[in-house]
């Protein structure tokens, strides 16, 4: 199947500029910290896509129906309630170390947490590295 449109997709728009304007001083921090954290584990700088998704590197991601898309290898984005990653794998096959992250919440491929001090670190590090060599692998639902 060809490749499809999606809405989100890369801008020219500042991810410095994005950070700087997330107003609680301590998600701005987290938000900063795991900014860095990824372009370490994905060796990529990050861009903006769309208003508010900082992105990392790019993968096709291929969805059951045949659709095909490119999407961000990891992401995160400062939301109401949380701070939202985007882990461009399935997190079922990250289980065991979900069991020891600390407070969270999660979805296929996303997870939530309200601050950095909440998780443990050494296992939200792992996630990351493991999600990157994960990124692309499976076909999405």
């Amino acid at each position: 199947m060809a490749k499809s449109e999606i809405k989100t997709k890369p801008t020219k728009a500042s991810v410095k500029d994005y950070l700087d304007a997330i107003k609680d001083p301590f998600r701005k921090k987290d938000c900063k910290e795991i900014v860095k954290m990824m372009k370490a584990v994905t060796g990529k700088n990050p861009v903006m896509w769309g208003a508010s998704l900082v992105g990392f590197g790019k993968v096709r991601q291929v969805y059951s129906t045949g659709r095909e898309v490119d999407w961000i290898v990891m992401g995160l984005a400062s939301r109401k309630d949380s701070i939202s990653l985007y882990l461009t794998c399935d997190l079922i096959q990250m289980e065991k170390e979900l069991e020891t992250l600390g407070a969270h919440k999660r979805g296929v491929g996303c997870l939530y947490i309200k601050k950095l001090e909440d998780v443990h670190m050494p296992t939200f590090k792992k996630l990351l590295r493991t999600s990157v060599k994960l990124a692309g692998k499976n076909t999405a639902k």
